[in-house]
């Protein structure tokens, strides 16, 4: 895939005229999905796709297209010729972008992650024997994503990464169910097996009688799922150069130091992780870190090539949406083994959905309990806990209510696949809350 993508390139350069560049971004997988239902395969499947975009500048003018490829230069070459000559004719017809700002610099780079994946027979053998007597529902994705940039200037840049998500639930009966999720660059038999057991104890909990508790402050402790659906929300915009300049930021208090998070709070852009090229679709580079929150305070953005424009600063690879693509939050010292025991009495959250901002100036956000939370008392799960809808501000959840972070990180993969596999995701650890505020 990578000697084709760069012949593609190479021939695109042999089609400009001598007052254009271009841009050159593809975005491929081959992938296998297999969907379950009552721990039966339901319905497998394997997608080869190729979709390229293709940008033709000149000056300060630019038009692009994206386009399916099939992987034989014979029949795609005339594809991207006649893409060209569409896109010179579009240009005459569009104004200059103030805001346009390419990647002059030559940044080349290969990034190949290593993977240790079985065949996909070998492990749905695994699944289906872990989910045998039981009635789980899920989605098995797996395979390779490649991305790859290249320009006229002569920048070229790889990535190429194999990686699995299994994401399942085990239902109990009408809403009661169980979420899991295991995903990653290696597939480890025990590993896995562990998450389904644990998912077959909660499973069995859900069978006591669920319980309400009224509505108000209680002690929680979210999981790296839950804690994951809240980053998120800050991620959505709150990250964002533009956002936190145009005041539209969740974050703007944080900036402003009006408020501030726990010290221990400690989350960077990290494209070491692997869930994402270490380049973007313009080919600017990010680096290996970008600290975003360092003790609890604002420490840095994500600066798209158009915010760096406009606002006079320095692109740090961030996509034209400036959000976060590998965050990772740093873990705590609170031990998997200890998490009841020092939740004591409250509410442990397996899962959030619904979730929205409230007040986005103070970060507050809602939404709903989902999947196996539980009342726990004196360190003892207890029943499984009736949907309840939480209020509260991020700035309290990560701030002064904050007890401690697990020592445990899970990696949570964007499990998106509309039009395409997405990339990206978080390393995130579980987090013990003094208190946490639920309305209904």
């Amino acid at each position: 895939m990578q000697d084709y993508f760069l012949s593609l390139a190479a021939h695109i350069e042999t089609q400009l005229a001598a007052n254009e560049t271009s841009t050159t971004w593809l975005s491929a997988e081959s992938s296998d999905f297999v969907r379950f239902n009552h721990s039966a395969i339901r319905q497998p499947g394997h997608v080869l796709q190729l979709i390229l975009n293709l940008q033709l500048i000149q000056g300060q003018t630019h038009a692009a297209m994206s386009f399916n490829l099939s992987g034989e230069m014979d029949m795609d070459l005339p594809t991207i010729n006649a893409a060209i000559d569409d896109l010179r004719a579009q240009l005459s017809d569009l104004p200059a972008d103030p805001h346009l700002m390419i990647a002059t610099e030559l940044n080349s780079s290969v990034q190949i992650l290593p993977s240790s994946l079985p065949p996909v027979a070998s492990m749905l053998e695994q699944i289906l024997a872990a989910a045998k007597d039981v009635d789980m529902v899920g989605l098995l994705t797996t395979g390779t994503q490649y991305r790859g940039f290249a320009n006229s200037h002569g920048q070229r840049n790889w990535y190429e990464s194999s990686n699995v998500n299994f994401d399942w639930s085990l239902f109990h009966s009408t809403d009661k169910a169980v979420k899991s999720n295991y995903a990653g660059f290696h597939w480890d038999e025990a590993v896995f097996l562990k998450k389904f057991a644990d998912a077959r104890e909660k499973l069995a909990l859900l069978a006591r009688p669920p319980v309400t508790v009224a509505a108000g402050n209680y002690r929680a402790y979210l999981s790296p799922t839950a804690l994951n659906e809240l980053i998120m929300m800050l991620n959505w915009g709150g990250l964002s150069e533009k956002s936190l300049r145009t005041r539209h930021s969740c974050l703007r208090r944080l900036q402003s130091g009006e408020a501030s998070m726990h010290a221990m709070v400690d989350i960077c852009e990290d494209s070491r992780a692997g869930l994402e090229p270490g380049f973007q679709a313009q080919g600017f580079i990010k680096p290996d870190v970008i600290p975003l929150i360092q003790a609890g305070k604002l420490s840095g953005s994500m600066i798209s090539p158009r915010s760096a424009k406009e606002f006079g600063l320095i692109a740090n690879g961030a996509p034209d949406d400036e959000s976060a693509k590998s965050l990772v939050m740093r873990a705590g010292t609170l031990a998997n083994a200890d998490i009841l025991k020092e939740l004591g009495t409250g509410i442990y959250i397996s899962n959030l959905w619904y979730l929205n901002f409230s007040d986005r100036a103070t970060c507050r956000i809602t939404g709903m309990t989902r999947f196996a939370s539980f009342w726990v008392e004196n360190g003892e799960i207890i029943a499984p806990l009736n949907v309840m809808r939480f209020d509260d501000s991020l700035f309290r959840i990560l701030g002064e209510n904050l007890l401690a972070l697990s020592q445990e990180t899970e990696v949570i993969m964007d499990d998106r696949s509309y039009g395409e596999r997405h990339t990206g995701g978080a390393v995130l650890p579980g987090a013990l809350l003094k208190k946490m505020r639920f309305v209904l």
